[in-house]
């Protein structure tokens, strides 16, 4: 095992971003995992878009990739089926991956293709000055949404099941230990996995929706959740208006890359069985038998 700082780029530490952000509790989670599965890191690719989550791939010493706004898990794509033999990592934000990448997302989780993409859910538009975004509670307040968010949120879980995903989990920045189990359950599925990390944002969405601070945006999010297991036991009303933690969702369906390149040997070996090269300036000539 690697000492843990091993996984950083230390010379670029320490990071901007917030005191009280939930975003460094994540990171550290996967590099958990990642330690705890003993990877070698020079076979991981991280990759990430744009926002306060996609500053993590900068701290962390692997091969990565930061990328435009919303594009993380479509060049991740072209990672995987360059290299098939990476584990490929996203790490995301919500507004980065259900706003402007949210046809990206829908359609990885379709194909089924072996990316693990971690979301990091503020519920809000960190970077660029508190704007909602589509996780935003409905009713709560943004700089974008001052009377309130008139919108519905996104249930990004539910969505990537739907779309084919073949690992969906979720936890919080409370529950540390819960998200680390998670992220190495889905680093290690052959398919398409999300973890849908929720996270505090104190500055923008705790502030502005008067929760307060770091620890208490914190357990505001806590308070909202149950484990998946104990909500079985539940009556409805005791799970109205809170989120399901944990291992949502696994199935097994043909993994993308796997079949494509299945698909392409096929291809070869047609094309060799109908055609005999005979060099030189005469090329080809196709074959009669």
């Amino acid at each position: 095992m690697a000492e843990f700082l091993d996984y950083f780029r230390k010379e670029r530490l320490p990071h901007i971003w917030c005191p009280g952000c939930g975003h460094g509790t994540v990171t550290g989670a996967l590099v958990r995992a990642i330690d705890r599965l003993g990877l070698d890191k020079n076979n991981i690719v991280l990759v990430s878009g744009i926002g306060c989550s996609s500053r993590a791939v900068g701290y962390l010493d692997f091969d990565t990739l930061h990328t435009t706004h919303g594009r993380a898990i479509a060049f991740a794509t072209g990672v995987k089926l360059a290299r098939p033999d990476l584990k490929v990592i996203v790490m995301t934000g919500d507004g980065d991956c259900a706003a402007i990448g949210g046809n990206h997302f829908i359609h990885a989780a379709r194909r089924n293709i072996d990316i693990t993409t971690i979301i990091m859910n503020n519920s809000i538009y960190g970077m660029t000055s508190g704007q909602y975004s589509p996780t935003t509670p409905h009713g709560m307040f943004a700089t974008t949404a001052p009377y309130g968010n008139v919108e519905y949120e996104f249930d990004l879980c539910e969505l990537a099941k739907a779309a084919g995903a073949t690992y969906v989990a979720r936890a919080t920045s409370y529950h540390v230990t819960l998200l680390t189990d998670l992220i190495e359950q889905a680093i290690m599925n052959k398919g398409f996995s999300v973890v849908e990390a929720m996270t505090q944002c104190p500055t923008y969405f705790g502030r502005k929706n008067k929760i307060g601070g770091p620890v208490e945006t914190l357990n505001w999010i806590k308070d909202r959740t149950v484990n998946v297991k104990a909500a079985s036991s539940l009556p409805p009303e005791k799970l109205q208006g809170k989120m399901l933690i944990g291992e949502l969702y696994k199935a097994e369906r043909p993994e993308y890359t796997a079949s494509y390149m299945e698909m392409s040997a096929k291809v070869q070996r047609t094309y060799n069985d109908n055609f005999k090269y005979k060099g030189g300036d005469r090329g080809c000539e196709l074959n009669s038998d």
